[in-house]
């Protein structure tokens, strides 16, 4: 198998000060600060079992199709955009009670091992620093 032709997977993952319920709805809620919906130029999002999602952010489109959505545990969705060179890659979102946190997790498999492909975990770690700011930010100060 040439390079060109490997994959390879992202994993983030963070401790949010937030319940799971919250955690898992502030993801999916455009209106909340730190998720990728929130930061969309264009958006269309219908998080369901086969709902579709388009997000472009600065012009560059990323589109999928939502395949699992457990609440408050997990979302699964493919993921396209130009950085995974025409492949559709998974990204998979966990959450998990930790006391009063709730452990984030998510992975991103099947990407491209190309430098677009490597940039998701950027990407992403971006977007989970976003949510816990966001989260910690609401929090009261213990």
């Amino acid at each position: 198998m040439s390079k060109a032709n490997k994959t390879i997977e992202v994993r983030v993952e963070r401790s949010i000060p937030a319940p799971i319920g919250e955690v898992f709805d502030g993801w999916l809620d455009p209106k909340i600060p730190g998720n990728p919906w929130n930061m969309a130029d264009k958006l269309i999002l219908n998080p369901q079992v086969d709902g579709f999602f388009y997000w472009a952010i600065e012009g560059i489109p990323h589109y999928g199709r939502f395949l699992e959505v457990k609440r408050p545990a997990r979302i699964e969705h493919t993921w396209m955009s130009p950085n995974t060179s025409g492949l559709e890659s998974m990204v998979t979102v966990t959450f998990k009670s930790k006391g009063r946190n709730t452990l984030m997790t998510l992975v991103h498999s099947g990407l491209p091992d190309t430098a677009g492909g490597r940039s998701h975990e950027k990407g992403w770690n971006y977007f989970l620093d976003s949510v816990l700011s966001y989260h910690a930010k609401k929090s009261p100060v213990s």
